[in-house]
């Protein structure tokens, strides 16, 4: 079965730019390869972190919607605990709600 999924993960701020991009492009590319649709993408940078994560302060942020079979979650989610570069990850699936706050938000983004 085919669900839409936001998922966004926080990468390590030891990162260069060009290794953040890897690193994108990495699960960008494994959501495309297990039969996966981008539907939208943003980076939302580097960001001061609630409370200190692996002694971390800061984090990259970039968050992800893509549509997927619901099987394909589990092989995601395992590739970001295998990573050492992702230090917090969070996938979910979106019902009609979120998926119409989602487009109202990147329509008013680009509005701006």
């Amino acid at each position: 079965m085919i669900k839409q999924y936001e998922t966004v993960f926080i990468a390590t701020p030891v990162l260069s730019e060009a290794q953040m991009k890897e690193a994108v492009a990495k699960y960008t590319g494994f959501i495309k390869e297990n039969g996966g649709e981008i539907v939208y993408e943003e980076d939302w940078g580097l960001k001061q972190l609630a409370y200190p994560i692996q002694k971390k302060t800061t984090g990259f942020y970039y968050l992800v919607e893509f549509k997927a079979d619901t099987q394909f979650i589990d092989k995601l989610e395992t590739q970001y605990r295998r990573d050492e570069r992702i230090i917090r990850f969070l996938t979910f699936a979106m019902d009609k709600n979120s998926i119409a706050y989602a487009e109202r938000r990147r329509a008013n983004k680009q509005a701006k």
